[in-house]
């Protein structure tokens, strides 16, 4: 069968589209693995270390973090766990509502983070920075954000849901 004998659905553009997103990731994590592996992290690891070093008070509600990460609920109890037996991050209560804890990244937890920032950098360099314009990267960016809205609601701190 030629490819001009394809069935309509098979030649749709959105599946490149979607192709092309999926392998840049797949590309994008295969890279970034062995990199954080050289300073003790999995992707996982670090994708809650960094959001922890770049939050207020470098601490986030657990359900929160939940909500940004890239984790299901149970995979993030079972990274932040194995962080806390690292001694990487702490859970801390609430101050006024005891059934809320924090995440907290600890001074160990932020000297991991910043030890593998200059590879990890580098990395983002070599694969998007190099490879994208100023106005691509910005281009990209919002259109991930739109993304993001979509597939993954709540995620942004800075957007409040519409009710």
């Amino acid at each position: 069968m030629t490819t001009s004998h394809l069935p309509s659905l098979l030649e749709d553009p959105r599946l490149t589209t979607m192709g092309l997103l999926m392998e840049a990731h797949a590309g994008l994590r295969a890279a970034a693995d062995p990199d954080l592996e050289e300073h003790g992290l999995t992707n996982s690891a670090f994708d809650v270390l960094i959001r922890l070093s770049r939050s207020p008070e470098q601490r986030l509600r657990m359900t929160d973090l939940a909500g940004q990460s890239t984790l299901s609920n149970s995979g993030l109890t079972r990274v932040v766990d194995r962080l806390l037996s690292a001694g990487l991050v702490e859970r801390v209560r609430h101050s006024e509502d005891k059934r809320v804890f924090h995440a907290v990244i600890t001074p160990a937890g932020l000297q991991r983070v910043l030890d593998a920032l200059p590879s990890h950098l580098a990395l983002i360099d070599r694969t998007i920075i190099s490879v994208l314009d100023e106005h691509e990267r910005a281009v990209l960016e919002r259109a991930l954000r739109k993304i993001r809205a979509v597939v993954k609601p709540g995620a942004d701190p800075d957007q409040v849901p519409a009710r």
